[in-house]
């Protein structure tokens, strides 16, 4: 079993990604999850960010007269959504190093869901003393009908076993085998389909999960979001008045994240332990300790409070848990308390819909 968990004591546990150099065998599919499904202003930002000077893909009038009849898909963000989206199993890789092929085999348009899968072909130790392995993936991209829309083969360097700067910690204990703690299931054929998230029945009172990856916001988030969110308050989006307004504050530099913002990005740090959750209930005791500026690094975990059967939804579980967000120097900066349903074992839309 590969896990996608590492103990660091008694019910505290880290989630952890990727496989190390020696746990890739060639024959090994992989299907990769989340998929995601693109939408033409994708297309067209994707389009004009990158300059993209074929009209094709964001100038819908000119796209009728073409044998497509609509923009087609940037085939570079196809490709980008692929790779994207397998990071999960090659998260311990150093980097790719080679494109050996690239082939884009049916239109992608806006409103297509795109899946990755991946085939191992080829493992290479290299030299003895490398901190790395050779492993030469191919990956097939579908659309929703499953119907393949690109073939790529390319060449990654993974770390071996006990070298990568992060998951080779050595007070991490990354022998967990209980199935809730797996990083896939395995099909009928033998593919190796990615998991994320955990049953209600296996989910413990007072077990704390780590979650991963540690957040980084850039300020241009931070803008991004206040501003969509019609919160124009000169203290988020202005650098010049924060200057002004917080000059005694040596701690505040540029514009505090909204409040709401970050009580959302703390909340989406936890959803790869609750992916399983079908809706949130609602929150109590938030506090927010301190204002949170851009390009701070800060750590969640949760930890679990209760749990109990819903008695109005027999095939869901309620759970309580208290996530708490800490800055590098592990000073609390938010906490709260979250209640949530959470779907029970091998209940819930997920094998219907290919998870």
């Amino acid at each position: 079993m590969f896990s996608a968990y590492a103990k660091l004591s008694d019910k505290r546990y880290s989630e952890v990604f990727g496989l190390d150099f020696e746990q890739f065998e060639v024959g090994q599919h992989f299907v990769h999850r989340p998929g995601i499904t693109i939408s033409q202003q994708d297309n067209t930002d994707e389009a004009l960010d990158t300059i993209n000077a074929a009209q094709l893909h964001y100038d819908a009038h000119y796209a009728e007269q073409t044998e497509w009849d609509r923009c087609l898909g940037v085939s570079t963000l196809t490709l980008q959504k692929m790779i994207g989206s397998s990071w999960k199993t090659f998260a311990r890789k150093y980097r790719i190093c080679q494109f050996d092929s690239i082939a884009m085999v049916h239109p992608v348009y806006g409103g297509d869901t795109l899946y990755c899968e991946s085939n191992i072909v080829k493992t290479d130790p290299l030299e003895k003393e490398s901190p790395y392995g050779m492993v030469v993936v191919e990956a097939n991209g579908f659309n929703q009908d499953h119907t393949l829309v690109s073939k790529v083969e390319y060449q990654v360097l993974i770390f071996k076993q006990g070298m990568h700067p992060y998951y080779s910690q050595p007070q991490f204990d990354y022998g967990l085998s209980l199935p809730k703690f797996s990083a896939y299931r395995t099909d009928e054929s033998g593919s190796l389909i990615e998991q994320a998230g955990i049953d209600f029945e296996d989910l413990e009172v007072d077990e704390t999960y780590c979650h991963a990856p540690n957040k980084f916001v850039t300020a241009h988030e931070s803008h991004r979001q206040a501003l969509r969110s019609l919160n124009w308050d000169p203290m988020h989006i202005d650098p010049h008045y924060c200057e002004t307004y917080f000059a005694d504050d040596k701690l505040i530099k540029g514009c505090p994240l909204p409040e709401t913002y970050l009580l959302g990005a703390i909340t989406a740090c936890t959803t790869r332990t609750f992916g399983k959750v079908v809706a949130n209930l609602g929150w109590t005791n938030i506090k927010l300790n301190r204002h949170v500026v851009p390009e701070e690094h800060y750590r969640v975990e949760s930890t679990i409070l209760s749990k109990r059967i819903s008695n109005s939804r027999p095939t869901q579980g309620i759970v309580q848990a208290k996530t708490q967000c800490f800055d590098k120097e592990e000073k609390l900066l938010l906490s709260y308390d979250r209640t949530f349903l959470v779907y029970k074992r091998d209940l819930g839309p997920y094998r219907a819909a290919g998870y």
